[in-house]
């Protein structure tokens, strides 16, 4: 139900009312999640998606109480969801501090230590500042080597993610990027490998793969040489927020979304290298306390779930007439 004057392209139908009816009674009613569900059955398929033509959007009835009626539940739904919609932006609020506290304990550990007496260096890096003074820096290709090892033949198709790392592709509904029906030229990755979105590491695309399978080539796969690093240790360095900032200052390209980091701008970071005990140290610390905040984070999300649920199921009852609005 449009509140303001203006246009609009020729997808879309416009329509008037015949009747006298509350406005804001029907707009709670289009948004209900059955009312949606029975158009979409009525819709016809094309190749981009659905068609909703007007002749079968006639044919869904609607319910029509009283204009009193409809009044007073558009004004119990506005109040009641208004309340809902503020309990979960309080919750969603939650979240986005609890997720930047975790990018902080990160950032924090992995360039500064657990020891918050220890004596600080100028690390030569201006993302990173001081590093505890007995802590080495290296060029990141001086600990890994590319690989350009394609697809073996019967491998998964992996993907990676900012808050999962590297998952299998199917493991999320979320993800729509289209797999090519080629998938020969994807590169292999194997448990223990470094990988990195070249087009998102200033987004922090970028993990330590504990699976073996294939990526697309808009990734980098590296091995690491020797064994001065611990591999979570360096999972969570490369993963810092302010090193994805240096990724972003170091990216390229015409749109922000499709910005490129070169290979070769990759291999000169420096990395910071505590002693290899201290790494595992950093690593422990940071399993168990990402682990619990992504518990708190899971548990909010479930609060959301269940909130948006209780709306929907809230909308429905009253602009069907399951529920009558209470009389004060």
């Amino acid at each position: 139900m449009s509140e303001v004057k203006g246009c609009i392209t020729w997808h879309y139908v416009v329509l008037k009312a015949t009747q006298t009816i509350h406005h804001g009674y029907y707009k709670w009613l289009f948004k209900s999640a059955q009312y949606i569900t029975a158009l979409q059955r009525t819709c016809n398929f094309i190749r981009d998606g659905q068609d909703l033509r007007y002749s079968n959007f006639a044919k869904v009835p609607l319910p029509y109480p009283s204009v009193e009626e409809q009044q007073a539940i558009a004004c119990y739904l506005d109040s009641k969801c208004s309340e809902i919609d503020a309990l979960m932006e309080d919750i969603q609020a939650e979240i986005s501090t609890l997720e930047e506290y975790k990018k902080s304990i990160i950032c924090e550990a992995v360039t500064k230590g657990l020891n918050p007496d220890a004596e600080l260096k100028d690390s030569g890096m201006a993302w990173v500042g001081k590093c505890p003074g007995h802590w080495e820096t290296a060029k990141f290709k001086y600990h890994f080597k590319r690989r350009t090892v394609k697809n073996p033949g019967d491998a998964p198709v992996l993907s990676l993610y900012r808050e999962y790392g590297v998952i299998p592709k199917d493991s999320r509904e979320d993800n729509h990027n289209v797999t090519s029906e080629d998938t020969s030229k994807y590169l292999f990755v194997r448990n223990g490998d470094f990988v990195i979105n070249k087009m998102k590491a200033w987004q922090g695309s970028v993990a330590v793969s504990e699976l073996e399978g294939i990526v697309s080539p808009a990734y980098y796969v590296y091995e690491f040489i020797g064994s001065a690093l611990h591999r979570k240790y360096i999972h969570y360095f490369m993963r810092n927020k302010s090193l994805a900032a240096e990724f972003r200052r170091l990216s390229g390209g015409i749109r922000e979304g499709q910005w490129d980091l070169a290979a070769a701008s990759l291999e000169n970071c420096i990395i910071c290298i505590p002693p290899l005990r201290e790494q595992q140290g950093i690593a422990d610390y940071l399993d168990t306390k990402c682990s619990e905040i992504d518990s708190t984070i899971a548990e909010k999300k479930k609060q959301l779930t269940t909130l948006e649920e209780y709306k929907k199921s809230l909308i429905y009852e009253y602009v069907t007439g399951k529920k009558e609005v209470p009389t004060l």
